[in-house]
C-alpha cells in the first residue's frame, strides 16, 4: 500500500515540497490541503507581480544576514540548498531567470505567473493531488500516523508537512501538538507619518538614506521613497524587519531621524556655506545643492528651515544654514501607525525554532511531522530572501521522507 505525504497549504513552500517528493518518491501518494479556493496566491503577488524568487547572495555566512529571526538556524541548512541551486532547479524546468542590478532575482518574463505555471506544471506531472477549500480543523496523532480531519473529509498521513504560513487557526491546531507558537507580529511594513515636508510628493524617492530610531538601537540605511501615507523604500521595510517586534510593543508610535544624504551635518554645512559664497545672488529654492535630493523635496526642506521662497543664498544667516543642514541631515518624523507593503504581508513569530530539527526541518516532538517556509518563526528583510527560507526548507523536508 503506499504511504501517503500529507501537505497543509497550497503556498509557495507547499508546492516546493510537494514537487520535490513526489519527484524523488515515485510511489508516494502526496497530497497538498490548500484552505482557499486558490494556491500560491503571495508567490502571485510578490515583487509586484513579478515573484522576486530569491537573492544573488551565494555564501550562507552573508545569506543569514538578512534574517532578523533564524538566521542562525538557517546556516547548515543553507549549505544544503540555496541561491544557486534555487536558480538550477528553476533553469532546469524552463524559467529563465535574471538578476537584476540590486541582486534580486526573477524570472525573465517579469511575470509571477510563470512560477505558477512552472509549479502546476511540474506537480501535475508528479502525480500531486490538489485540493482546495480544505480547512483543516483537527490534526490527532494516532500511532505512527496522524489523522487529519477537514470540514468534509478525513485523511490518514504517514508524514505531514504544515506549510500553512501565519495562520491562527493552524497555529492553535499546532499547540494543541504540543508545539510553542510565539506571538505573530507584522514585519516587512511602511511608516504612516503626516507632515508638511512629505506632503504632496508622492513616488519622490533618495538613493541613500540613514534612518535611525530615535531612543532605540535600530538604524538602517538605504534608499527611501515618499508616498501618500508617509515613507517607504528598502530603507524602511529593512527597519521595519529588524524592528518588528519593538515597533508592535510601542503600537506603530515612535519617532525617526532620516538622514537623506548618509552624510554627517558638518559635511553638509560645509557644503552649504560654499553654497552661499559661490551662488550668493541665487534663489536658495530654485535648485538644489545636492544630486540625491530632488528639487521638489529641496523645496520643502528649504521652507521647513523657514527660509523663504524668494530668500537669495546672500541672504542667509549662520543659523538658517544650520537649521538647513539639520533638515537635510536630521529630519525628524513621528510614525503614527504602518501599511503593508504591496500586499506582501510577512510576519515575525511563528512555531519556536528550539523544537525544531533543523537537518531534517522535522518537530523534535513528533516523528515525521515536518514545518516549512513562513510557519517557522523566521522571516527575512525584502529582497527575495522569505522565498529562500521557503525553498531550502521544502527541499529539505522532500528528501526527509523515507518510503523504505
Amino acid at each position: 500500500m503506499k504511504k501517503k505525504f500529507i501537505i497543509i497549504g497550497g503556498g509557495a513552500a507547499g508546492y516546493f515540497t510537494a514537487i520535490n517528493a513526489a519527484e524523488l518518491n515515485p510511489d508516494l501518494e502526496v497530497i497538498i490541503l490548500e484552505g482557499s479556493t486558490k494556491v500560491l496566491q503571495k508567490v502571485k503577488v510578490s515583487g509586484g507581480g513579478r515573484c522576486n524568487v530569491t537573492h544573488a547572495c551565494f555564501t550562507p555566512s552573508e545569506l543569514i544576514e538578512f534574517y532578523p529571526r533564524g538566521g542562525k538556524e538557517l546556516r547548515g541548512p543553507f549549505h544544503q540548498f540555496m541561491t544557486g541551486d534555487t536558480m538550477e532547479w528553476f533553469e532546469n524546468r524552463g524559467v529563465q531567470l535574471k538578476i537584476e542590478d540590486d541582486n534580486r532575482i526573477f524570472p525573465e518574463s517579469n511575470s509571477s505567473q510563470t512560477i505558477i505555471d512552472c509549479f502546476l506544471k511540474s506537480a501535475k506531472n508528479a502525480g500531486v493531488i490538489l485540493k482546495t477549500s480544505s480547512r483543516v480543523d483537527i490534526i490527532e496523532k494516532i500511532n505512527d500516523q496522524y489523522l487529519i480531519k477537514t470540514s468534509s473529509e478525513e485523511f490518514v498521513a504517514d508524514y505531514l508537512l504544515i506549510a500553512s504560513g501565519s495562520n491562527a487557526k493552524v497555529f492553535n491546531i499546532i499547540e494543541n501538538l504540543g508545539h510553542s507558537i510565539v506571538q505573530p507580529v507584522p514585519s516587512l511594513f511602511t511608516f504612516n507619518i503626516e507632515d508638511n515636508r512629505l506632503k504632496d510628493i508622492p513616488g519622490i524617492s533618495v538613493p541613500k538614506a540613514l534612518v535611525k530610531v530615535l531612543n532605540s538601537k535600530l538604524e538602517e540605511e538605504g534608499p527611501l521613497l515618499i508616498t501618500h501615507w508617509g515613507l517607504s523604500g528598502p530603507g524602511i521595510l529593512k527597519l521595519s524587519a529588524w524592528g518588528a517586534i519593538e515597533f508592535f510593543k510601542k503600537e506603530y508610535h515612535f519617532e525617526i531621524q532620516v538622514n537623506w544624504l548618509s552624510k554627517k551635518q558638518d559635511t553638509v554645512l560645509d557644503i552649504l556655506k560654499k553654497e552661499r559664497q559661490q551662488q550668493s545672488k541665487k534663489q536658495i529654492i530654485l535648485r538644489s545643492v545636492f544630486d540625491e535630493i530632488s528639487k521638489r523635496l529641496w523645496e520643502k526642506l528649504v521652507l521647513a528651515a523657514e527660509i523663504s521662497e524668494t530668500s537669495q543664498w546672500a541672504q542667509l544667516t549662520n543659523k538658517q544654514l544650520e537649521d538647513l543642514a539639520k533638515q537635510l541631515s536630521q529630519s525628524v518624523f513621528k510614525v503614527n501607525g504602518k501599511s503593508t507593503f504591496k500586499d506582501e504581508f510577512v510576519t515575525a513569530g511563528g512555531i519556536d525554532l528550539k523544537e525544531i530539527n533543523f537537518k531534517r526541518f522535522e518537530s523534535k516532538l513528533h516523528k515525521n511531522l515536518f514545518f516549512a517556509g513562513e510557519v517557522l518563526n523566521i522571516d527575512a528583510v525584502t529582497g527575495g530572501f522569505n522565498f529562500q527560507n521557503a525553498w531550502t526548507s521544502a527541499w529539505i523536508v522532500a528528501n526527509s521522507i523515507e518510503t523504505n
